[in-house]
This record gives structure tokens, C-alpha cells and sequence, in this order.
């Protein structure tokens, strides 16, 4: 048994760095470059466009990643954006795992960004003409509450980069919260920063071998040498476990977006690379596993054997549509990109229905509710609320069609 749990340890590893990171990391770095060069443009465009905002926000969280959709939260805490256009945001945007759908299943992706994004929109404007924001009384106290302690206590906590804010000033509430009270980039000097800032070349490396042979694999070239195979395999292992390592040294476990970051990254194109690197690394570790839990589920219910295990556990799924969409809207609640991942790698293999995907899409938000959750909670429990009731409503239509 423990050389068959190796055996599918390695072979999962190999897998998922060769026929998934490669990809997504190479759509990372193209999307990280894409991002520094407009994101800050759509900030100001959807500041001077109060009318048409839920639709740019809706396309805000279209753009694949959480880069978008983040950067909303300071905007609508100022009261520059409406609660609608946050709303469109999040139902629009689906997170890092846009990144998997995208290099694996193009189709699926354009079909899943079309539904979200009309729901976005026309969800958005509902927030917004029903008022949404006066009924439940929201973001009316940030300003005006009394702090506890000294605002400005932890402003020199750390060393930090000097980058341009983006929604708010240096100094506001809105910087000390989202940039000292709750983590941010790393701090520079740590040895994770070293580690993340210097490691990430040969990690960038090992990738673009990795996208050789996961081009090769596509075209199902046969290499034929045995030694060349083993060669391919330990690539593919080394891939997945420097993914890890350079995650945990980034200290990215469940979601690897913070406001700051993505303020970074507008700031400084080096910068842009090293965190498209980091994310790369994040998500093929969510995607191993994901896969890996997968594969030992097989194994374990099907007695050690894969086939049989396979098959039972088909079984199980055919009649599990309506369940599929409830745990898919139920799991889009949880802040953060790791389960998200899981849950997207989960219908890559062919276990989740489309409509489970679709109101999933709708009701997860990657890491962008996070700066929200930070500065105001009541209002990312609405939004929740709110996007969880769409995303099941939307699924639930669609099976029903």
C-alpha cells in the first residue's frame, strides 16, 4: 500500500505541474502584464462613471484573477462605488480559478465568464435601484466610529515599498487597515522575501521546461526514450514541490491576494512578474492537491484499486446534480482562492456538472472580498448573502431548463 500511495503522490505531482501550472502560469504572467498597463485606468474610468458603474465593475471582475475585483473595496468604503457595482464585481469575478478554466477548457471558461458577467450586471443594477445599501443600513459608520487605540500606531511597523494608493490616500483609515492592521506584502528583508524574490527565477526556469513538455503532451508526442520519460517525471515532481515550498515561503496558504499587493503590482512591472510567479506557485499547489485528494478517494473506496473505485464513485455523482449546486454555492462563500481551485480541478476531472460550476462562479469571490471583510463586515456579509442567493437561484433555473 505505501508504494502505491507514492507511486500516486509522484505520479499526481508530475501531472499536475505538466499538464496544468505550466499553463496557468504562463496566462498568469500574460494576465499580471495585461493588468499592470490598464487596471489603474478602470479605477478612474468607473470613478467618473457613476451611471454605467456595475457594468464596469462586472468587467472589472471578468478579468481573470482577483486583481479587478479587489481593488473595488477602498472605491465603495469611500462611497465612490455603489454597493451594486461591488456586487457586480464579485458575481462577475471568479478568482484565480479562471486561470485553470481558461488553459484547460477555453469553451467552458467563455461560456461561465458570459453567464457571470450578464448576472453581474443585471444584479448589480437591482443592488442598486432597490436601494439595497439604505434597507440594510450599510456603510454609514467608517468614518465616523472612534478607534480604540491610536490609528497611526503601527504605521512604521514594517518596512514597506513606496507605491502609489489606489481608492484611498497614505495615512487614511482605509491605508492603516488594509496595510498594517491585517497582512500584506511580505516584509522586506524576511527570509521569505528573500527566498520569494530571488527563488522565483529559477522557479521561472523550471516552468518553461515544464511548458515544453506540457506543449509536447498536447500534441501527444512520444519521446520514446525511457530515461527521457524519468527525466519528464522528476521535472514535473520538482515543478509541484518547488510550487509548495515557494508558496509557503510566500506565506500564501489560502488566499494569495491582498489589497496592497495588487497595489504593488500597478507600481512596478518586476514586481508584477515575482507575483504572478508566487501565484503560479499557489495554485499548482491548490490544483496537486486537489487531484491528490481525488486520486486517494479512488483508491480508497474502490479497495486499492483505481478502476473500480472510479466507477463507484461515478456512481455516486450521476444523481447528484441538485446536491452539486448547493455545495457549489456553499463553497463559493469560503473567502479566498484555495477551495475555489479545488472545487474548479474537481469539474476539470469531470465530477461536477456545468450548472454546479456556473453557481459556483457566481456566488465564490476570491480573494477579493477579503479587504472588505477587513473594513467593513456587515456589508461583506450582505453581499455574501446576496451572491450565495443568486448563484443558487441561477443554478437551480438552469438544471430545471
Amino acid at each position: 500500500m505505501f508504494n502505491d500511495i507514492l507511486n500516486i503522490i509522484l505520479k499526481v505531482a508530475e501531472g499536475a505541474f505538466t499538464e496544468i501550472t505550466v499553463f496557468v502560469g504562463i496566462a498568469l504572467i500574460l494576465f499580471g502584464y495585461f493588468n499592470f498597463k490598464n487596471d489603474g485606468n478602470f479605477i478612474k474610468t468607473i470613478q467618473k462613471n457613476k451611471k454605467f458603474q456595475p457594468l464596469i465593475g462586472a468587467f472589472l471582475g471578468l478579468i481573470p484573477g482577483c486583481g479587478g475585483a479587489i481593488l473595488i473595496a477602498p472605491l465603495y468604503i469611500k462611497k465612490t462605488v455603489t454597493l451594486g457595482t461591488v456586487v457586480a464585481a464579485l458575481i462577475a469575478t471568479m478568482g484565480d480559478s479562471s486561470f485553470l478554466l481558461m488553459t484547460k477548457s477555453p469553451k467552458t471558461f467563455i461560456l461561465v465568464s458570459i453567464f457571470t458577467f450578464i448576472i453581474g450586471v443585471v444584479s448589480g443594477y437591482i443592488v442598486d435601484y432597490g436601494q439595497f445599501e439604505k434597507r440594510f443600513n450599510l456603510n454609514n459608520h467608517f468614518f465616523n466610529r472612534k478607534k480604540k487605540k491610536n490609528i497611526f500606531k503601527n504605521i512604521l511597523c514594517r518596512k514597506q515599498y513606496n507605491f502609489e494608493h489606489i481608492g484611498h490616500k497614505k495615512g487614511d483609515e482605509i491605508d492603516l487597515i488594509l496595510h498594517h492592521d491585517i497582512k500584506g506584502h511580505q516584509s522586506v528583508g524576511t527570509i521569505g522575501f528573500k527566498i520569494t524574490h530571488k527563488g522565483y527565477v529559477i522557479y521561472f526556469a523550471i516552468l518553461i521546461i515544464g511548458l515544453m513538455i506540457g506543449i509536447a503532451n498536447l500534441f501527444n508526442f512520444d519521446f520514446g526514450d525511457k530515461n527521457i520519460s524519468k527525466i519528464i517525471s522528476t521535472i514535473g515532481i520538482i515543478g509541484t514541490f518547488g510550487s509548495i515550498f515557494l508558496m509557503l515561503a510566500g506565506h500564501k496558504y489560502f488566499s494569495e491576494h491582498t489589497h496592497e499587493e495588487e497595489e504593488i503590482r500597478l507600481t512596478s512591472l518586476k514586481e508584477t512578474f515575482i507575483h504572478s510567479i508566487i501565484d503560479t506557485a499557489f495554485i499548482g499547489t491548490w490544483v496537486f492537491i486537489a487531484f491528490l485528494l481525488y486520486e486517494m478517494f479512488i483508491y480508497f473506496i474502490g479497495m486499492t484499486d483505481l478502476a473500480t473505485g472510479n466507477d463507484i464513485f461515478m456512481q455516486l455523482t450521476e444523481s447528484s446534480e441538485y446536491y452539486a449546486i448547493m455545495i457549489g454555492a456553499l463553497v463559493g462563500m469560503i473567502p479566498g482562492c484555495g477551495p475555489q481551485i479545488i472545487f474548479v480541478s474537481l469539474y476539470l476531472k469531470g465530477i461536477l456538472p456545468i450548472e454546479a460550476l456556473i453557481a459556483h462562479s457566481i456566488s465564490q469571490d476570491g480573494d477579493a472580498l477579503l479587504p472588505l471583510i477587513a473594513m467593513d463586515v456587515k456589508s461583506s456579509l450582505v453581499i455574501t448573502i446576496i451572491t450565495t442567493i443568486v448563484a443558487l437561484i441561477v443554478g437551480y433555473i438552469l438544471i430545471i431548463i
